[in-house]
Order: C-alpha cells, then structure tokens, then sequence
C-alpha cells in the first residue's frame, strides 16, 4: 500500500524496500502500546540488522471512536510531523510512553484546548516549538452561532485521510497488521522477539 508524500515520516526503512509490513495502531489503545514498543525496541533493530533493504515498516494511524479522545491524540502525532517529519517516530513513543494520560478516565472532564495544551507539553520535551503545535490544532472560534463552520482546525483533512484509508480496505481494531498488502490475523501484540524472528524467517525473500 502505497504512502502520500505528506506523510513520510510514517515510513521506517528504505522506501525501495520489496516487502511493507504496515500496521494500524492508535495511541491510546494498551494492546497497540504493547506492539509498537516491540517494533520500537527489539523487532524493528532485528530487520535493520538481518534483512536490511527488504522490509520497510509503515505506522498507519488508527482512530478508534470507543475512545472518545482517540481523535484529538492522533492529530497531534500529524501536527508533529507537519513541524518536521522526522520527529513523527520520536513523538510516537512519547505518547505510547504517556498513553494513560490521555485514557477517558484521565481527560474526561477536560476541554479539547487543556488536551491540546497537555500534548503541546510533550511536543517540547521533543524539540519543536509548543506555539507553532497550537497554531495547527486551533480551532476558529465564532461569536455567532450562525458563524460557526464546523470546519476543524489545519490537521482536519489529513485526519481524513488517515481515517478514509482504513475504512475503505476494512480495518475496524487495532492493531492490524498488513504484510504486503494482507492482513495477518497471526500477528499478535503479545509475540516476543523469538516469535517475530520465526515469522520473518518465513516471511522474507
């Protein structure tokens, strides 16, 4: 599957790379947590070490309405990488570090902005500017109601698209993974680094 432009910093590996391991995660779910920090730290050093050029690893984002403040997370890893594509990784595993700040019982009595003033905090802590992050996610405010849009903030469409991807092939949990393009129903949050060796062993031309 292929990945838009704008979104590179999704991408791990060589873009060349024959073979594209792609999996829907979202950030405030435990069990794509559990996954992506086993890419993070041990499978995703394994690849690059034993079939370096082969495999390419894609982060595609995963919205999963049952948590209500899935969507304001996942549009601040895109404002991340609109600032600069290659802290989109780095970002990543801050906000799977700090996921349970971000759980319903954690925010469900804050507004969107305190949200997105918590998440700009941690935009810092990575090295890009706190008031540039705002700048994407704020949302016009009009004095009128008959003003009012409804039209989101700068990160709204390529929310859309991320969101438009995963409808249209099916994807309905995470985390899903896809290898060249099918999904693998074997791969599970919970293999060790032994069970992903096997499987890339059988995997991997």
């Amino acid at each position: 599957m292929s990945l838009a432009p704008q979104f590179a910093g999704h991408r791990w590996g060589s873009n060349n790379a024959p073979h594209i391991l792609e999996v829907y995660l979202d950030y405030v779910c435990p069990f794509s947590a559990k996954l992506y920090k086993r890419l993070r730290n041990e499978v995703l050093p394994f690849i690059d070490q034993n079939y370096s050029g082969k495999v390419q690893f894609i982060f595609r984002q995963q919205v999963q309405p049952w948590h209500p403040f899935s969507t304001v997370v996942h549009e601040a890893a895109i404002a991340v990488e609109k600032l600069d594509p290659s802290k989109f990784f780095v970002f990543s595993d801050k906000l799977f570090d700090v996921q349970k700040q971000y759980y319903d019982e954690s925010v469900q009595n804050l507004t969107r902005a305190q949200i997105y003033e918590s998440l700009a905090s941690h935009v810092s802590e990575i090295g890009l500017s706190s008031s540039d992050f705002l700048l994407l996610l704020h949302i016009p405010v009009s004095i009128k109601s008959e003003e009012a849009r409804n039209a989101g903030n700068k990160i709204t469409n390529e929310l859309k698209w991320h969101i438009k991807l995963g409808r249209q092939i099916g994807i309905h949990v995470s985390p899903t993974s896809l290898f060249d393009g099918i999904i693998d129903n074997d791969i599970s949050s919970g293999w060790t680094l032994d069970q992903w060796k096997e499987w890339l062993a059988k995997k991997v031309i």
